[in-house]
């Protein structure tokens, strides 16, 4: 069901064909799904303005692993805006360089922004995503970014992977705007640091390049377009990633089917996710126990070994 007040909050015509009409529901789902487990990166515990720019520019061409120790040390020399607007400026360089974090030229520009910093604000950052971008090398995709992340002052941010979250989940068209109204509208209001980070870990863990939908439990399977029509590309994936009869696939029809029934042994399950199943075949039962135990491994699942066999059902 879509939402019947799609165009009165915002919304162009076509922006959001499937945006369901429980948006309350869709939002704490995903903020339920955030909070219970995520990737544990240090600047997602810190609400310093400071660190959560140093980490920003430093993603902008960084893989996240390689800028976890990178961020470490760099706060580790200059714990502080003072301490890097104090910094000789070729220092600074050089330990960009070093740590390969691409384009030396946002050293330079963090640098002179701690200088802002301590210059033209007295020491404390500007709150505002419009007053952030005022500091030197910060655009609006990072001052909003510092905004939700160090103030709870932010608006939707819009990156690639959250593009292709609303894309696929949606069916927002490949349009700029159509992303930025859809991406206001569906994240909760005063809720940026939250939001922020809960929809671009959905579009970095579950929702990625290669959907892995059931392995990581997205909470929106069930209100999900691509889920329901098996097309999962996006405007970052020309190409249609293999799906039809694909693991992923029968681990997604395995999920369905319990959804449905409380449990299930597994050659009345097998039969409901392929229409080939034969016990002793191929697509039989060692082929399904396997796509079972691989579901249970990720906690989507249980398995009762019942008097007549396992029985299966969704794990609490």
């Amino acid at each position: 069901m879509t939402d019947p007040d799609a165009t009165a909050e915002g919304l162009a015509e076509g922006d959001a064909p499937e945006l369901p009409a429980d948006l309350d529901a869709v939002r704490e789902a995903l903020v339920e799904w955030y909070e219970a487990d995520h990737r544990d990166f240090p600047w997602r515990r810190t609400e310093e303005p400071y660190e959560v720019l140093v980490s920003e520019v430093m993603s902008q061409q960084t893989q996240l692993d390689r800028v976890v120790p990178a961020w470490a040390d760099f706060l580790d020399e200059w714990p502080t805006t003072a301490d890097l607007a104090a910094a000789d400026r070729g220092d600074v360089v050089a330990f960009w360089s070093a740590h390969s974090l691409g384009y030396n030229n946002r050293a330079k520009y963090l640098h002179e922004a701690a200088e802002q910093i301590e210059g033209d604000y007295g020491g404390e950052f500007p709150e505002s995503p419009d007053e952030l971008e005022e500091l030197m090398g910060v655009g609006p995709y990072t001052a909003n970014a510092v905004a939700s992340f160090a103030f709870n002052n932010g608006d939707a941010v819009v990156d690639t992977n959250v593009k292709r979250v609303l894309h696929r989940a949606f069916a927002v068209p490949d349009d700029d705007s159509a992303f930025e109204r859809v991406a206001s509208r569906v994240m909760p209001a005063g809720e940026s640091r939250v939001w922020n980070n809960a929809v671009m870990e959905l579009g970095g863990v579950a929702c990625g390049t290669t959907p892995r939908c059931d392995e990581a439990g997205c909470p929106w399977r069930g209100r999900c377009h691509a889920y329901e029509t098996g097309d999962f590309t996006a405007p970052d994936v020309p190409e249609q990633p293999s799906f039809e009869g694909s693991r992923r696939q029968f681990r997604g029809r395995v999920v369905r089917a319990l959804g449905e029934y409380d449990e299930l042994a597994l050659d009345e399950l097998g039969p409901r996710i392929r229409v080939d199943y034969a016990p002793d075949g191929e697509y039989g039962r060692e082929w399904l126990r396997g796509l079972v135990d691989d579901l249970a491994d990720d906690g989507l699942v249980a398995v009762d070994e019942g008097a007549d066999g396992p029985v299966v059902r969704l794990a609490d």
